[in-house]
This record gives C-alpha cells, structure tokens and sequence, in this order.
C-alpha cells in the first residue's frame, strides 16, 4: 500500500479528486466559474475527517438533553428551596417533555435555526404556562419566582441556540455525516446517489468499478475514480466511513466475487439493494449509514461502544500520564545523555481504517541508523540500539509517549499494535503475507493488546509470527468490551515483567 501522507496534507490532496455539498444539495455543474469544483461532484464536506473522528448527531443529540435535563433539575432545586415545588416541577417536566415530543432534539439536516428555535419556543412557552397555572392558586405572583422562570426559560432557549451551531457546524466540517464509496457504475448506483442528494445522510466520495472500459466518467457528477484494485490502494480509504455495492442483485455471482474481493479491507462493506422508489431508497440508505443493512464484512464498532472506549482511553491516559511524568522526564534526560540524537522517535503507522498516523516513542537506536520504514526488524543484541534504549525496550518504558497518540485519539490504551509502514518480514512486505492483514486496522491500534498478553510480543520476523499476530488482534476486535479491554490493561505489567525472552 502507498504511504498515507499526513492527516493535513492528505486532506489537502485528497480535496483535489473528492468534493460535493455537505447538506446534500445538488450543486450546478461549473455555475460558480469552479471547474475544480464541478469534477470533485456534488458532495463536499468542508474538510476531509478520518473515519476514526466521525461523530453521530443521534449521540450528540442525547448528550444535549441530558444538559437540559441537568439544566432544569437545578433549576427546579433553587424554586423548591424557595417553597415552590409545585412550580418548579410542572415547569421542569411539561418543558422537558414538550421539548421532546415536538422534536427539539432532532435536528434535521434542512432545518435552519429559527425553525428550530420556533420549536424550542414553544415547548418553553408550554413549560412556562404550566408554571402559571401551578402559581394561580396561591393568589399572587412572586417577583423572584418569576424572574427565576424567565431567566431559566432563556438560559434553556440559549443552549438550544448553541446545539443547533453544534450540529450545523459538525455537518460543514464533515464529521456528523458519513462518507461513503461506491462499487458498481450502474443505475443502482444513481439511485444510491439519489436518495443521498435527497437526504443528505451521507457524503458519496467516489465511484469504482471494474469495468472501467464501459463505465462514464461520473455519474450523477460523483466521479468514477477508478477499478477495485484501485480502490484497495487508494488513499482516500481512510476517510471512508462505508463502501456500498451497488450491483444489482440479480447478479450474485459479480456480487460474491466483489465481496472476496473487498473483504481484505478493514472499511465495513454493504450492499445497496434495488427495491422499491425513492422512499425505499431513502430509508435503505439510512439503515446503511446506521450500520444495519445487509452489512457483509467488516467490524464496525456501535457508536455507544466506540463511546465508551474513548471515554476509558481518555481516563486511563491521563492517569497513565500524571503517573509515568517523572519517569518518562528521567527517561527523556538520559537518551539524551547517552547518545547523540533527539530524544523522541516518530515513526508513520497504520491507524483505523488504514490512516497513516504518527507514532511516538523514546529513541532507543542509533540516531543515524534509525529505520523509519522497519525494513530490518529488531533482533537480539541489535548493534543499532543504545545502552539506554535496552533498558527502555526491555521494560517497554520507550512505548510511554504513546500515550499522547492516545490523548489525540489516533490510539487506544487497548489495541493491535501498530506496525509500521512497509514493514518487512523476511524481505517480503508483512501485509503481503496474510490475506486478512488490514482486519487488525478495523479498530484503533492499542497501546498495549491482547496479542501483547497473549505472547505475541516484539518482532514479527516470521510469516508464522505475521499470521499469530494477526489471527490475536482479529480475535481481540471480534471480542472487543469494556471489561476485556480492563483485564488487558491490568494483565499487561506482569505479563511485560515476566516474560524475558521476548526482543524488544
């Protein structure tokens, strides 16, 4: 596989063959004086996002009304304290529930801010009148009661200003909607592409198929970028969130052949079926982009899931860090003490989804005999490593500044490891050797992994060391929680101790 330039400048690169209109909306071909423009298609996000980074507006949405709900409880708690739980209840609950049943929290992607705020208002305004009524009774009406009200009612109104901005500005940059691949030039593709224009769920990259002799050069202006080898290589890949096929589904053996084919690559792989008018187009793309529809290979993790593990990483590295600052500040002074050199050792690995990431570690080997591409692994009593870098590889202690890969959200705390790009096992390319090599990327590279305590540590110098390795982090992403990641982290000190035969 070509290396995969820089986050930044392969968005910058890729931005020449890609493009369109985040929103969905068609855009007319060359009208703006933009030929650019016009052969990029009728989708552009207004950056290109790793896959890895990819929010959902469902989850944000959810953290918004839990920010309502946090909201108006304390609200509420001030009223009673003031003798008035009548009051603050039947404010706090008919808004609350009024702001969801007249759909305050679900942010259509066509829907601007005061339609939105119409809503909103509304359901504050049914929040506020049942307030009043509850106030009646008591035959007069509170100055600080009311003013608490009013000034509750526009604290809520205010953040709602600030989730649609959220969302709004989420979709523009690209990171709430979903960039997907097509496989298959064909009239099922135009519907594909269709429902997508109409709906906006998802941003459609490119075309690839096969046939390139027979196919057009774009279709409905998404451009046909080339065949399925092509695509195995691109270097758009890591942007994508999902490749659809869009063959019909009369011709299952095209189709099978396709899926052996797109198997290897860690981008889960659905097929779009031809059933049905717009509608039916519309909600099959939906369910696609939700993960749900006729979903042939790949592991795509949930997003509550891929949550939760981001939340553990964030809490486990920044403990790690608080821990492992003095250490890693004696570390840092004496590889520069012992060697000519820079203190720290970055080298391109593949990330999620194939993304080329930057790896950090301590530098244990010679400045001037540092291998970037691993084209010679480690070995035992390796003349490239220093006095100190023995020491900081036996104990993994080099490994340290990864945590801040993982702070950045290009690693986990739990994962395969990252290995570098190109990196040879016996001359030949590792990834050459094992057919299902890029499954390990359908997930984070990890700090430490199950294959780490499994025994499948260092160097993979052999194809049969190659295919361990593999076959444990296939098996690790197929198994892959909450608690298994916790037994991994809390197994990897001793098993590191215990285990002296192990080059590293």
């Amino acid at each position: 596989m070509r290396p995969i330039p820089s986050p930044a400048s392969s968005a910058e690169s890729a931005v020449a063959f890609v493009g369109g209109t985040e929103m969905g909306t068609r855009v007319s071909g060359g009208a703006s004086g933009d030929p650019g423009r016009a052969r990029r298609g009728p989708f552009r996000p207004g950056q290109l996002i790793p896959s890895r980074a990819r929010l959902e507006a469902r989850l944000l949405s959810r953290t918004f009304r839990i920010v309502d709900v946090l909201t108006a409880a304390g609200v509420a708690l001030a009223l009673t304290l003031e003798d008035h739980p009548l009051v603050a209840g039947l404010w706090a609950v008919t808004g609350l529930v009024a702001l969801r049943m007249l759909g305050a929290y679900a942010f259509p992607r066509k829907q601007d801010l005061l339609r939105h705020m119409a809503r909103t208002g509304l359901a504050l305004g049914v929040g506020l009148l049942a307030a009043a009524v509850a106030l009646l009774p008591s035959g007069g009406v509170e100055a600080p009661v009311v003013w608490t009200l009013l000034a509750a009612t526009a604290g809520v109104a205010a953040l709602h200003v600030a989730w649609w901005t959220i969302i709004a500005r989420g979709r523009q940059l690209g990171r709430l909607t979903p960039n997907i691949i097509v496989v298959g030039a064909t009239t099922n593709a135009e519907r594909l592409i269709g429902a997508a224009l109409r709906t906006g769920e998802a941003n459609v990259l490119g075309v690839f198929d096969d046939r390139m002799d027979r196919a057009p050069g774009n279709i409905m202006g998404v451009p046909v970028l080339g065949d399925t080898t092509a695509l195995l290589d691109h270097r758009i890949m890591p942007y994508v969130d999902r490749v659809v096929i869009a063959v019909e589904s009369a011709a299952q053996g095209r189709v099978r052949q396709l899926v052996e084919k797109l198997g290897v690559l860690p981008n889960p792989v659905n097929l779009f079926i031809d059933v049905g008018g717009p509608a039916e187009d519309d909600a099959a793309l939906a369910r696609i982009v939700a993960g749900g529809e006729n979903e042939l290979s790949g592991a795509a993790t949930g997003a509550r899931q891929a949550w939760i593990k981001r939340a553990q990483d964030l809490v486990v590295a920044s403990a790690g860090l608080l821990v492992a600052g003095p250490v890693m500040l004696i570390v840092a002074l004496a590889v520069k003490l012992d060697s000519p050199g820079p203190i720290f050792f970055r080298q391109r690995r593949h990330g999620f989804n194939n993304e080329a990431i930057l790896v950090w570690k301590f530098r244990s080997m010679r400045h001037e005999m540092a291998d970037a591409h691993a084209a010679r692994q480690i070995s035992a009593n390796d003349d490239r490593v220093t006095k100190v870098g023995k020491f900081i590889r036996k104990t993994s202690l080099d490994e340290l500044p990864q945590l801040f890969n993982v702070l950045a959200g290009e690693m986990s705390i739990v994962g395969p490891r990252p290995h570098a790009i190109g990196m040879k096992t016996g001359g030949v390319e590792s990834a050459k050797l094992v057919a299902e090599y890029a499954h390990r990327h359908r997930m984070k590279p990890g700090l430490t992994g199950w294959a780490a305590i499994k025994g499948s540590r260092g160097p993979v110098d052999t194809p049969e060391s190659v295919r361990l390795r593999v076959a444990l982090d296939v098996e690790y992403i197929e198994r892959q929680s909450f608690w298994l990641d916790l037994y991994v982290i809390v197994m990897t000190i001793p098993c590191l101790l215990g285990d002296r035969s192990a080059v590293r």
